[in-house]
């Protein structure tokens, strides 16, 4: 039997996984499950200390895994916050850390302030994805305290910062998911966010006080926190209270980074449409334009009239950059349509016009707003503009 080239038998022994730069596989390791990339130590002394360099460390629940039998939660929590303060620990420090725990099921809420005061010391925490159960769960105080922060993920969890809390100095994205939060308290963090690009306020249920009972909140006060902003998401519960003060024709300074607005608007009211297009006529650069439609559950505040929305009484508006228009859940009410011809007769260099239709609107509504928009005499300020119409699956 001829003896095998030396070069082939070196090349079968080897892996190429472990011949991959450092930083490809800790990348790699990121992208597991964070027990199978802990596992990954027990491979070779090449591997044992891999894991402690990943840029991403997930904590979830299911780290610890319980006989299906077995219900003591005291436990379950004992071994979870051993495992996660293990973790820490030894990791050379993560750059992004998500949190997927049920903090307040388990009774960790202390421990999870150790562990974010830990983690500011070190200050290289860059993410922070926090995803709670369904019970808020108050962030403790040296969450403040992450000056390295640039992104910030939030849900189910209630904002409260300290007196001593000076700024955000690095936070360039900030989303809040069902967030408990003063509106005084919201003004004060963003106006401590200098550098904030991306904004997304969604799902208020509870925190901020009632539109009912005056509102001092508004577009007008939160904006001008935000002079960088080039990306804005705000959901129909946040619109409802920014917009339950009223808007001016157009914002004092202009948002003249904005990029992309997305925006739950209820047509019918005036309040809200008269804000979005305070925005909209206040952002020279605005390049997209996502709108979900949604129809109010009691009368409208202030009733829209017909003829708002006409073309002829907006010859100041003027959207030079956008090239997107996307229009969700249309329903084809004529506040709708004549909201449509105004953005494509204002718009010059728009390429893609997208409307997503409503289950409730028929093939017969849907052909005739189709002839109505294409044959429109206004509708070709962009001649090469693409329209396309969705209608929603059907299951």
């Amino acid at each position: 039997m001829e003896n095998q080239n030396p070069t082939t038998t070196q090349t079968l022994n080897s892996d190429i996984i472990s011949t991959l730069p450092l930083n490809i596989i800790e990348s790699i390791l990121s992208l597991m499950p964070l027990r199978d990339a802990l596992r990954t130590s027990v491979l070779s002394k090449k591997w044992r200390y891999t894991w402690r360099g990943m840029p991403k460390l997930v904590f979830t629940d299911d780290m610890v895994t319980m006989s299906s039998n077995h219900l003591c939660l005291q436990l379950k929590k004992y071994k979870l916050v051993s495992a996660i303060f293990h973790v820490l620990l030894f990791h050379n420090g993560p750059e992004t850390l998500e949190f997927h725990c049920s903090l307040v099921h388990l009774h960790m809420e202390s421990e999870f302030a150790q562990m974010i005061s830990y983690l500011a010391r070190g200050n290289k925490v860059k993410q922070l994805f926090f995803l709670s159960d369904k019970r808020s769960y108050k962030l403790p105080v040296s969450f403040f305290s992450l000056q390295g922060l640039e992104l910030v993920y939030l849900d189910n969890c209630t904002l409260e910062p300290p007196l001593t809390f000076t700024r955000f100095r690095s936070l360039t994205s900030m989303t809040l998911w069902n967030v408990e939060v003063s509106a005084q308290m919201l003004q004060h963090i963003l106006s401590k966010c200098p550098l904030l690009q991306y904004l997304c306020l969604n799902e208020l249920r509870k925190g901020i006080d009632s539109v009912a009972r005056g509102n001092e909140f508004t577009f007008v006060n939160l904006l001008p926190c935000v002079p960088l902003i080039q990306t804005l998401d705000i959901s129909k519960y946040y619109m409802k209270y920014l917009c339950a003060g009223g808007m001016p024709h157009k914002l004092p300074a202009s948002l003249v980074h904005l990029k992309d607005l997305f925006l739950y608007v209820c047509l019918l009211e005036q309040n809200e449409i008269s804000s979005a297009l305070c925005i909209i006529r206040s952002s020279p650069v605005l390049e997209g334009i996502i709108f979900q439609m949604y129809d109010n559950d009691k009368l409208p505040v202030r009733q829209t009239p017909a003829n708002f929305l006409d073309v002829e009484g907006y010859p100041d508006l003027k959207l030079d950059h956008l090239e997107s228009l996307v229009i969700e859940m249309f329903s084809n009410l004529p506040l709708e349509m004549d909201f449509v011809k105004l953005i494509m007769a204002k718009s010059p260099v728009l390429k893609n016009v997208r409307i997503e239709l409503n289950a409730n609107v028929s093939v017969d509504e849907e052909l005739k707003m189709l002839r109505e928009l294409v044959s429109h005499p206004i509708s070709r300020a962009s001649p090469s503009a693409k329209l396309t119409v969705v209608r929603p699956k059907t299951s």
